[in-house]
């Protein structure tokens, strides 16, 4: 940290560490307990796509590697952009494999991390649903090192209360952002 950061007390943000997606399996256990969440067996990874035949080798490198696994294991691999333009890799796996799934996404990371383009990835997500079918995702934003959950309502409306008693439940096993500023909404996200 600089001298001047310490002076006007900012401090820098936490470094990306893509392991702390192995972590969630531990926490949905945590979830499952406090709140009723269970794995939908979905999860995806943003990121925002670049011209040029690196990024289209490592796009086609995550597809195979995705898609051998996926074909070996009973799930699917799908790539869709947003309105905004940003890419989003879909895994389906069963509910019952959030570790397979958690892998998946740590592989799309990875992949895109080692060919260096690290700074497009935006964030990856693992969704929940409880047994009244409300939907949660428990996202990990790349840049910050950290998850949030986000509790979509319907109308684009936020469960405010829900995503800080998810909080509460995972603080233990994921690192939490704490700026909720940043916890931003992903609406129509895949797999959420």
């Amino acid at each position: 940290m600089r001298l001047l950061d310490i002076l006007l007390g900012r401090s820098r943000p936490a470094a990306p560490d893509l392991d702390r997606l192995f972590a969630l399996p531990a926490a949905a256990i945590a979830m499952e307990a406090t709140a009723g969440f269970r794995p939908t067996g979905l999860g995806s990874v943003c990121f925002a796509p670049v011209e040029g035949a690196a990024f289209e080798e490592a796009e086609l490198e995550i597809r195979a590697l995705l898609a051998g696994d996926a074909a070996r294991l009973g799930g699917q691999v799908e790539v869709s952009r947003d309105a905004y333009g940003y890419a989003w890799l879909l895994s389906r796996r069963s509910p019952a494999d959030l570790p397979g799934l958690v892998g998946d996404l740590h592989t799309v990371n990875s992949v895109l991390e080692a060919a260096g383009f690290g700074p497009q990835l935006l964030c990856s997500l693992v969704g929940f649903s409880d047994h009244r079918d409300r939907r949660l995702a428990l996202i990990y934003l790349y840049k910050r090192g950290a998850f949030y959950p986000f509790a979509p309502l319907p109308g684009e409306r936020r469960d405010n209360t829900l995503e800080l008693q998810v909080k509460a439940a995972v603080a233990e096993d994921l690192p939490i952002e704490q700026e909720l500023t940043r916890w931003f909404p992903v609406w129509g996200a895949p797999g959420l």
